[in-house]
């Protein structure tokens, strides 16, 4: 195991279940934080940019050497497994095999993006020796609203959690090992894979593909664009899904967003530790400042609840359904009443504050999770001016939804915000 990594094990080993300040409030996601690289044999390439749109010239940059090496474009999504190591990614070529040779660092390759569904595409490189590299990237629609719906990746969070090293020089560039920044357009260490992929992304896009639902899929970069506004957003979309763990984003990310909900805009989020940190993006470089809520945009106030506390995983239970109005209808027809439990959550949890909006429903909670009376809280609230928002409060239901009863409960909240049957 490299210095770096050993250090970082044993530190998460000896401090990992430390109930102070710094354990409950970093943000730290620790499902995969825990475990050293795979270090299978890999050629690391990445797209600089976090989405493209189709027609556009992508530059696919080489960051290792490697002989006979090939290269391919696939969807995402489309197969019809889990992904199981932490190091491979699955989908359907949508281009055909092209011959590289021998490839050093920094070369430049010019990939045409064809004119395929918007979707999470990566490009497969394979190697000599077994060589397997993944460098993938968010196709976005052509304009906004092709869809009626808006699926929104985590490419800065992705990012935040990126342990590699990408200097070689034994320090991984994460905040998380001590670096004061992160950097976009990187390779993703485990071949190039999306941190915790297999639980977060992976499930609820292979779930979207497979129910044939009509959406856009876009990157934080796509939100933080200086054209998009929350009334171009609300103009586009009735509902805006975050699957994954959006921890961190820039003020115009969440200006937009506010106002797009403002404007009568859905939103789901099912994950938990949503829109925590501030974020400053110079360039290619990611900074984070200070938790908006030092700032006085506390997260509860858009999302309902806000993070309050992270054990890494060593207590996870099932949500227990609350008596509350809107719990009615979010899980009619999954045979869950008051005081049914369903599913699997922890990690990091949520809870309602004095910042929540008024009316915030909590229809499902998991009691005592870090403690007694420190549960973690799925809620719903709607707004006077037709606003309608969901949130998990713990993660994640986006890999629950491979469960039937979470399934049918997505169904319901997709139907009464994204088909707006009310």
């Amino acid at each position: 195991m490299p210095l770096a990594w050993t250090v970082i094990v044993a530190l998460l080993l000896l401090f990992g279940g430390a109930r102070g300040e710094a354990a409950r409030t970093d943000g730290a996601d620790g499902r995969d934080e825990r475990l050293p690289p795979t270090n299978r044999p890999t050629v690391e390439a990445a797209f600089p940019r976090e989405s493209y749109a189709s027609g556009d010239l992508a530059r696919l940059v080489i960051w290792t050497r490697g002989a006979h090496v090939s290269l391919q474009l696939f969807r995402a999504g489309t197969e019809t497994e889990n992904v199981k190591a932490r190091d491979v990614m699955l989908g359907t070529a949508v281009t055909p095999l092209r011959r590289l040779g021998t490839v050093a660092h920094g070369r430049v390759i010019r990939v045409r993006i064809g004119d395929w569904p918007s979707g999470l595409y990566f490009a497969r490189l394979l190697g000599a020796g077994g060589e397997v590299g993944y460098a993938p990237f968010v196709l976005r629609p052509r304009r906004l609203g092709e869809a009626p719906v808006a699926v929104v990746f985590s490419t800065m969070t992705w990012q935040a959690y990126n342990f590699h090293d990408d200097d070689r020089n034994g320090t991984l560039d994460t905040r998380y090992a001590g670096a004061p920044h992160a950097r976009l357009g990187r390779p993703f260490e485990n071949r190039g894979v999306i941190p915790h992929y297999k639980h977060y992304e992976q499930p609820f896009v292979r779930w979207l593909v497979a129910s044939g639902r009509a959406v856009d899929y876009l990157a934080d970069a796509d939100l933080d664009a200086p054209s998009t506004t929350g009334r171009r957003l609300a103009n586009a979309y009735r509902l805006i899904v975050f699957p994954g763990h959006h921890e961190y984003v820039t003020q115009h990310e969440l200006d937009a967003v506010t106002a797009y909900r403002n404007r009568g805009g859905h939103l789901i989020f099912l994950s938990a530790n949503n829109f925590f940190w501030r974020t400053v993006k110079q360039g290619q470089v990611l900074t984070r400042t200070q938790r908006w809520r030092r700032v006085h945009r506390p997260e509860a106030a858009l999302i309902g609840v806000q993070y309050f506390g992270n054990d890494r995983g060593q207590h996870q239970g099932p949500w227990v359904v609350a008596d509350a109005p809107a719990a009615e209808w979010i899980f009619a027809g999954t045979g869950l009443v008051p005081g049914s439990s369903f599913g699997r959550g922890g990690i990091e949890a949520d809870a309602t504050t004095s910042s929540s909006p008024r009316g915030t429903q909590v229809v499902a909670r998991i009691p005592n999770i870090f403690g007694k009376g420190r549960d973690a809280e799925m809620t719903y609230y709607e707004l006077q001016n037709g606003a309608k928002v969901f949130a998990a409060g713990a993660f994640t239901l986006a890999e629950g939804v491979q469960s039937p009863q979470v399934e049918r409960m997505i169904e319901n909240l997709w139907s009464r915000l994204a088909d707006d049957l009310t």
